[in-house]
C-alpha cells in the first residue's frame, strides 16, 4: 500500500476517532466476531451436510434446501463481518498493512470466496460428488484458518 495513503488514512479524523474512543474499537471487534460466528455457523451446517455427517439426522435434510435456507444468514454475517472488519482496518491501516497474519487472512478470505463461487457455479449441490465433498472440507479448513489468523493479528 502506498505509504502516503496509509499515512492519510492514519491521520483521517474518523480513523483517529475509531481507534481512540474508549469503547468504539472493542465494540467493532466484538461485532466482527459475532458476524464471523454467524457466517461460520451457517457454513458449518451446510458443509457438514455435504460431507455426509449423520449427527442429529443432518443427512436427512436436502442439501440444496439447507444451502438455500442458510445462504441469507451466511451472506448477512459476511456483510457485517466485512463492514466491521473494514472499519477496524481503517482505524489501524498502518499497523495492519504489514501484519503477516492479516495479509494471510485476506488471502484465505479470497481463496474461500473463490472456492464458494466455484462450488455454486457447478449447479445444484451434490453431496455424493467427491469434488463437492472436497470443496466442503476445503471450506471448513479455510474458515478455521481465517479465524486463527484473525486472532493472531494481535500477536504478530
Amino acid at each position: 500500500m502506498n505509504p502516503a495513503l496509509t499515512l492519510a488514512l492514519h491521520d483521517w479524523p474518523f480513523a483517529v476517532w475509531l481507534r481512540s474512543a474508549p469503547l468504539v474499537y472493542p465494540a467493532l471487534e466484538a461485532l466482527h466476531i459475532a458476524a464471523i460466528a454467524i457466517t461460520f455457523g451457517s457454513l458449518w451446517i451446510v458443509e457438514m451436510r455435504l460431507l455426509g455427517v449423520r449427527l442429529l439426522d443432518l443427512d436427512k435434510i436436502d442439501a440444496n434446501m439447507l444451502a438455500k435456507a442458510s445462504l441469507p444468514w451466511t451472506m448477512l454475517g459476511f456483510l457485517f463481518a466485512a463492514i466491521f472488519g473494514s472499519l477496524m482496518f481503517l482505524a489501524r491501516a498502518s499497523d495492519l498493512i504489514g501484519n503477516s497474519a492479516f495479509l494471510v487472512k485476506m488471502l484465505l478470505l479470497m481463496t474461500a470466496g473463490t472456492n464458494a463461487a466455484i462450488l455454486h457455479s457447478r449447479g445444484p449441490l451434490d453431496p455424493t460428488s467427491i469434488a463437492t465433498r472436497g470443496q466442503a472440507l476445503l471450506s471448513i479448513m479455510l474458515w478455521i484458518a481465517i479465524i486463527f489468523c484473525g486472532r493472531w493479528i494481535a500477536y504478530v
